[in-house]
Order: structure tokens, then C-alpha cells, then sequence
């Protein structure tokens, strides 16, 4: 009798064990010492076929969804787990798969910094050529977050029917609330700094986006706009957006974005440098608003709809329909969260 496992998270139907599984001599399960709290964490560790230590091989991080855990992108079958294990062995790239701290992480700070120092370890033990981070669902949504936070670490990034703005996402919010270190109205910077959408100067890669016109667990609006600014940007992008699509990406999209993604980051070309506010360390901060509405967010035109307010450092900028707002406003408190004058988009 069939065993079948339920679980309410974004993922939805985990999916069976794929016949395409990896060589388990090649897997191992990696157990470290986190180094921003020394607790234990752990992470997949997937070898290409005859792998050989002083050879160099391209790194692929794989981001799990909400209530799975890091074995989901190495044994299981969904399509989009399917197309990576696929693209990784084709490519001989080391397949990572992290737990980021919780079945339910959405890429807070610990998750970042566990995410981090798994890529400066892999450094140090093997020879890493180009990283790049995918996801699907809160992993692509993480996947993009993470590109945002840490741009100098990564070469390419792939998010299957993530998000790219957590003000406007209302869904799971008692997950994200404990990742992120409170509510929206509590640390609304943690919130916005968090949010894709709002650091497209940040994503100086090839980026790879396939998103559900139908998703109703993380809808795609937020990622639809992030493709369209990174286009005016003349960023590398592709955007699939399958408008009958649900909450999921089929192999062929799936490998579709993870190969334009690497044969975009080998290209012999110049990579645009970070803007103002990008992190080149641990000890580096974000920009300030106003310097962030000056070097990214004023470049925003043509947006389809109002984007909710973000709030940092005692200023306060909001994306209307149609346009970007350029001046920042001042507020009596970075927890302030009250709608400038102008109607609500949708």
C-alpha cells in the first residue's frame, strides 16, 4: 500500500522519489557548526559523477519549500527538483542543498548567514568556479533574497514561483514573522531589506524567473515586476510566466531558466558592479533610503501597480501605480506604517 504524505505548506504534494535519484555514494549529509549563533545546522552535499577534489566545478545551491526540508531537491520528484538534479549533472556542478534553519525559513538573517559560510566552506574545501542559487516556492522567494542580500556571492540566480516583495504578501505570515524577527509593523526594515523588488541595482547576475498566472500560495506579481525593472535595466532576465499556470514550474521551464541562467554567467563579459548598499562583508549595512530611492528605485518606471509602502531608517518611499514615487517622506517611527495619500492599487 502506498504511503502518501500530506502537507500543508506551499509546496503542496511533495511528490514521489524520482527514478533519477543521485548516485548515493555520491550524497553526503554535512553536519557544521553555525558561526553566528554555534549551533548545529546541516546541508546535502551532491558530488558530480567521478568527481575529482582538485578539478574545478560550478557551484548550484538548492533552496527547499515551505515544509519540506533539504533532502526535497535530491531525492524528490517533482519537475523542478528534476530539472536541477538534471542541469547540475549535466554542467558537473557540486548540488548543495541546504536546510537554511527551518522547514518554514524564508531566508531570515541566520539562514542567511548559514547560507553564506556553507559557500565560503565549500570554497575553502574545493575548487568552486561560479555560484548559483536556485529555489522553488519559499526557495525561490529565498533564492531571490538571498542574490539581494549577498550579490557579490553569487553569479546566477533561478526562482520557480517565488516572491519578490514580503510587504505585500499576506500568506504564512505566523513562518515568516519568526524568520524575519517580527511583524511587518515591528521591523519593517527587516521586511524590506528582505524584499527582492525593492534592490534591483543589486542583481548584477543572470537572473531566471518562472512563475503561475493562477498561483494563488505566492502569486506572481511581485516577480513579474522585478523582471520588467531588471529589463529596463538591460539586465540579463528570462521571465516564464505560464498565465494558466499554477503553483508549480514544469521541467521544461524549469530547465529553461537554470540554463540560460549558466550559459548567461560564463559568458565572457563585463558584470555590472554593485550599487551602494550591496554587502561586500558581514560588517556592511544596506543604504539608507534616501540613497537607495537615489542609486536603484528611482530608475522604477512603468510599474502596473501600487507596491506597499517600505519604511527605513525614519523615511518612507512608496512605489503607486504606474510610476515611482522619487521623494521620501519623513515619519515620527521606522515602525509607522500608514499608506501615503493616494489610491490603492490592487
Amino acid at each position: 500500500m502506498k504511503r502518501i504524505a500530506v502537507l500543508v505548506c506551499i509546496m503542496f504534494l511533495a511528490g514521489p522519489p524520482s527514478a533519477a535519484a543521485e548516485d548515493e555514494s555520491n550524497v553526503r549529509d554535512v553536519t557544521f557548526v553555525a558561526a553566528i549563533d554555534k549551533t548545529k545546522q546541516n546541508y546535502v552535499l551532491v558530488l558530480p559523477e567521478a568527481f575529482k577534489a582538485g578539478q574545478p566545478h560550478h557551484l548550484l545551491i538548492a533552496l527547499h519549500g515551505h515544509g519540506s526540508d533539504r533532502w526535497q531537491s535530491v531525492k524528490l520528484g517533482r519537475s523542478e527538483w528534476k530539472a536541477t538534479r538534471d542541469v547540475a549533472a549535466r554542467h558537473r556542478m557540486i548540488l548543495v542543498a541546504p536546510d537554511y534553519r527551518a522547514r518554514t525559513s524564508w531566508m531570515g538573517p541566520k539562514a542567511e548567514a548559514d547560507v553564506a559560510q556553507i559557500i565560503a566552506d565549500l570554497k575553502r574545501q574545493y575548487r568552486v568556479g561560479k555560484v548559483f542559487i536556485c529555489g522553488a516556492s519559499m526557495g525561490g522567494a529565498s533564492s531571490l533574497t538571498f542574490a539581494a542580500r549577498r550579490p557579490e556571492l553569487v553569479d546566477g540566480v533561478v526562482s520557480m514561483n517565488g516572491l519578490a516583495n514580503h510587504f505585500e504578501y499576506e500568506n504564512f505570515q505566523a513562518a515568516i514573522r519568526k524568520s524575519f524577527g517580527g511583524t511587518k509593523a515591528q521591523v519593517p526594515l527587516e521586511y524590506k531589506n528582505r524584499s527582492a523588488e525593492y534592490w534591483p541595482e543589486r542583481f548584477t547576475m543572470p537572473v531566471g524567473l518562472a512563475v503561475g498566472g493562477k498561483d494563488k500560495a505566492v502569486p506572481p506579481q511581485s516577480v513579474m515586476r522585478l523582471a520588467g525593472v531588471l529589463k529596463q535595466m538591460n539586465r540579463p532576465v528570462l521571465l516564464i510566466h505560464r498565465e494558466d499556470g499554477g503553483h508549480s514550474t514544469n521541467y521544461e521551464d524549469a530547465k529553461a531558466i537554470l540554463e540560460f541562467v549558466i550559459a548567461s554567467a560564463l559568458k565572457p563579459a563585463t558584470r555590472p558592479a554593485a550599487q551602494p548598499g550591496a554587502r561586500s562583508g558581514t560588517g556592511a549595512r544596506p543604504a539608507s533610503s534616501a540613497v537607495v530611492a537615489e542609486a536603484g528605485l528611482a530608475r522604477w518606471r512603468g510599474a502596473s501597480r501600487r507596491v506597499d509602502l517600505a519604511v527605513s531608517d525614519g523615511l518612507a518611499f512608496r512605489h503607486v501605480e504606474g510610476r515611482q514615487e522619487g521623494q521620501v517622506r519623513r515619519r515620527s517611527g521606522a515602525g509607522s506604517r500608514r499608506p501615503a495619500r493616494g489610491r490603492r492599487g490592487g
